[in-house]
């Protein structure tokens, strides 16, 4: 792994054993990046427009976005050290210099910089609460000294949003900081937008901490980075007097939501690679760090500490940010398929929400508590296994290689109503923190990897559209999907079962197919910058990478002897050569049929033909799987 790029502050080997950062460290990655910037600003600084794709809202929104979701970060360096510089230092002035400069230059409409004005269900809102959320925490420093005339043209700026439209998901809660800025500095705005956009997020709660984002199954990052943050932003600025109550409602449902949030992060501090937006990165730890800013945790400080510095260093050790000391495009590197259309090259600074706790004092626990083991490190396998039926997941950690994986049976990102589609970071029937889906559309087109398809004659797969989640409890999970050929509006139904026992997950499909097609089990796609070692024989494959990280899949029922390994190039996120070992079925009789496999994913050596002779698997007339692993335990599905 290369060395961090930026000057390393001293490590703090008491109170930092895990992953030696300390607040110093935070503070000089954000000062690198920050940096960074400078070469590509407009003479006003009202926009950064960053090397790189441009999003579908134009070169001028993307500058904006330059600047909003810097001044995101900058706020929160500026706030954090109390708009003073250390000594010797002039960080913290020049910060405040130049993100006034650029607010002066992009209100003025004849500066030649003017930002776009806020219109219904434009990108310009998103950017607005950035904006919004970055002059109130550096009010004293900034706002506070703006010229009236400047004022007023922020002012008219944000007033776009005063009865507009936005669209129907987190994006309400944009509308909602921004006019509650407006409210706090004595501006017009509409109460109405405000109560709004906070009674619609009730709409989305599902339970135990979790919301969907918006209508449908919409399940990701986002609850995290957004439908809990916002709203526990906007309490900072009403005060505890202003919030109506709401703000006690909203840190209980932070803090059920942070009992299991640890588990989605693996040992080395990879978040599980599951949704859109991942080219956020740092913002995962988001929900975090606002847990401790508003209260609200139940996580030891050292917990969090440990949390937010790993998932940051995991990235810095594998180059994020680059050379330049940019946030490109992608998970490590630039990789455009695990982006979207709305992703332009400054999109990855909404990472700026992953630094809030530079809001909290140095003194504050979370920086001075020595930091705890994640779940994933404990040594108690039984505690492994976290059922998430709101979503619909399965939370699986094995702590001998640090590797978590998602089993997922809830979240499809669909609409409830109205023809679905399905998407690699949502479709797949597994995710960890080692892998990502084989995303880019060459291979989404055979969807391989941890998918169950009917294939036509020509080879084109099923897809995994609307999930409809049946049960999620303990170790296990279950969901059904239908299935659809091509140029057939016959829809094939498919109801599937997964079942953890030690590391693996057991699969179970009942399969409902027409006569003649092949039914085919991916297991996880592995990825590196080398080509993956492959391995086959009757009834099983594997895939191997150089460093050992392991998928396998194995057949313990109603496949046949013929397996395979698809290999691809450039479509994994997690390097340039990627491998999936799959199992095959041909010639389906028609009708209804049972299909058993053994899914593992692993930094253990795999003894696939072992495991083959060594599981137990009988099914019954009426379709009842029964299984007895090695050690004797036997599940029934």
């Amino acid at each position: 792994m290369p060395a961090p790029y930026f000057p390393q502050p001293p490590t703090d080997r008491v109170r930092s054993p895990l992953t030696g950062w300390t607040r110093a460290h935070w503070e000089a990655l954000a000062d690198r990046q920050l940096d960074a910037l400078l070469p590509y600003a407009t003479p006003g600084f009202a926009q950064y427009r960053l090397p790189g794709r441009a999003s579908w809202s134009g070169v001028v929104s993307d500058g904006l976005e330059g600047f909003a979701r810097t001044f995101l970060l900058a706020s929160f360096r500026i706030a954090g050290a109390g708009g003073r510089d250390e000594p010797g230092s002039s960080v913290i002035s020049h910060l405040i210099e130049r993100y006034t400069q650029g607010l002066t230059t992009g209100t003025d409409r004849d500066s030649g910089e003017a930002w776009p004005e806020l219109t219904d269900c434009s990108q310009q809102m998103v950017e607005a609460a950035s904006v919004a959320i970055g002059l109130h925490e550096t009010r004293p420093w900034i706002w506070d000294r703006l010229d009236a005339r400047v004022q007023e043209r922020v002012v008219d700026w944000f007033s776009g949003f005063v009865g507009g439209r936005t669209w129907d998901n987190n994006w309400r809660l944009f509308q909602v900081v921004s006019e509650q800025f407006l409210a706090s500095v004595g501006a017009p705005y509409s109460q109405s937008d405000i109560d709004g956009g906070l009674d619609r997020i009730d709409d989305w709660y599902v339970g135990d901490g979790w919301y969907t984002d918006g209508d449908g199954r919409n399940f990701d990052y986002y609850i995290g980075w957004a439908l809990h943050l916002y709203p526990l932003l906007w309490a900072r600025m009403t005060g505890p007097d202003g919030d109506g109550g709401r703000a006690k409602v909203y840190r209980e449902r932070l803090g059920r939501f942070l009992d299991t949030y640890p588990r989605f992060f693996g040992g080395d501090g990879a978040p599980v690679h599951q949704g859109r937006s991942l080219t956020y990165r740092f913002a995962a730890t988001a929900p975090v760090w606002m847990g401790a800013l508003a209260d609200c945790t139940p996580l030891d400080p050292g917990l969090t500490r440990r949390l937010a510095s790993g998932a940051a260093r995991h990235f810095v050790e594998r180059g994020v940010p680059d050379e330049r000391g940019l946030l490109p495009l992608g998970w490590y590197d630039t990789f455009l398929p695990a982006t979207q259309p709305y992703s332009g090259p400054a999109s990855p600074y909404w990472a700026s929400k992953g630094f809030l706790g530079l809001l909290l004092p140095a003194d504050h626990p979370v920086w001075t508590a020595r930091e705890l083991p994640l779940p994933v490190e404990e040594s108690d396998q039984a505690g492994q296994y976290t059922a998430l039926p709101a979503p619909g997941w399965l939370l699986h950690g094995t702590p001998h290689d640090g590797i978590v994986r998602l089993i997922n049976h809830g979240s499809d990102h669909n609409a409830l109503e109205g023809p679905a589609t399905d998407d690699p970071h949502y479709a797949k029937l597994a995710y960890s923190t080692a892998t990502a889906p084989e995303s880019a559309p060459h291979a989404w087109a055979r969807t391989v990897d941890n998918h169950i398809a009917l294939l036509a004659a020509d080879g084109t797969p099923s897809r995994r559209r609307r999930i409809h989640p049946l049960t999620c409890e303990g170790q296990r999970a279950s969901s059904r999907h239908d299935a659809r050929l091509p140029d057939s509006d016959e829809d094939f139904p498919i109801e599937s079962t997964s079942v953890l026992h030690g590391p693996w997950e057991l699969r179970v499909h009942r399969v409902q197919a027409p006569a003649g097609v092949t039914v085919r089990e991916g297991g996880h796609a592995v990825a590196d910058s080398t080509r993956p070692h492959a391995a086959q024989g009757p009834g099983w494959a594997l895939t191997r990478t150089e460093s050992g990280l392991t998928s396998a899949v194995v057949a313990l029922y109603g496949w046949d002897a013929d397996t395979g390994v698809a290999r691809e190039v450039e479509a994994n996120a997690h390097g340039p050569h990627s491998a999936t070992p799959y199992l095959r079925a041909r010639h389906h009789p028609g009708g209804a049929s049972v299909h058993v496999a053994l899914v593992a994913l692993t930094r253990d050596v795999v003894h696939p033909e072992a495991l083959r002779e060594s599981i137990a698997c009988a099914v019954d007339d009426d379709g009842q799987v029964r299984i007895t692993f090695p050690d004797g335990e036997t599940v029934t599905v």
